[in-house]
């Protein structure tokens, strides 16, 4: 199976309540560019008798890092990723208002849920598979801007989050597809109804 897309990148607000998560708030992060996962383990525990290796526990995912590249973040999904507070409102005399967006002490960034649609192809068969990382926090992002020369620089936003474990019983981190579904669409509306959509 190879890859051969990435698309739809969504997040919503997490909460949990004893062992039940729950998701409110979804909506689209950006349009996707592009999507790595990082993955932290404990190592191997071996276990040696009669001088061999007699006795083996696998690694165990312990936190990963995602990397989601989009076009561009709105200040809709900044303010639910990052927790930032109501923007202020600024009037020039004689000049048109803004509301200019503060990045302070009085930030509060949430766990969120992110999914996305996995596009990949095998056997000339291309499908569509719903991923869901269910509990992540973002740090704040870099900015890049470079001034407009004769053609355009198309500049995107990375975002940096840190993958953790769940709170339910199974403490789950990653939910993926087991076989590629017919359409994106079809695949974008698990997500969504993953992450607390219709």
């Amino acid at each position: 199976m190879v890859t051969t897309g990435f698309s739809l990148p969504y997040v919503a607000k997490y909460s949990n309540s004893s062992a039940t998560v729950t998701y409110t708030g979804g909506m689209p992060l950006g349009r996707g560019v592009s999507l790595s996962i990082e993955v932290e383990g404990a190592d191997d525990n071996n276990f040696f008798a009669d001088n061999v290796l007699a006795e083996t526990e696998n690694s165990v995912f312990t936190s990963g890092t995602a990397t989601i590249t989009i076009d561009g973040l709105e200040n809709s999904a900044a303010t639910l990723i990052f927790g930032l507070p109501a923007p202020d409102t600024i009037t020039p005399t004689g000049g048109e208002s803004a509301e200019m967006q503060g990045y302070g002490d009085d930030m509060n960034p949430p766990y969120v849920g992110f999914g996305c649609v996995w596009m990949s192809q095998m056997n000339g068969v291309t499908t569509w598979r719903p991923v869901v990382l269910t509990k992540i926090k973002f740090g704040l992002p870099s900015q890049e801007m470079n001034t407009k020369e004769d053609q355009i620089d198309w500049q995107t936003q990375e975002l940096e989050a840190t993958i953790l474990r769940d709170d339910t019983a199974k403490h789950r981190w990653k939910y993926v597809a087991a076989e590629g579904m017919a359409s994106e669409e079809a695949a974008f509306a698990v997500v969504k109804k993953m992450l607390g959509g219709n």
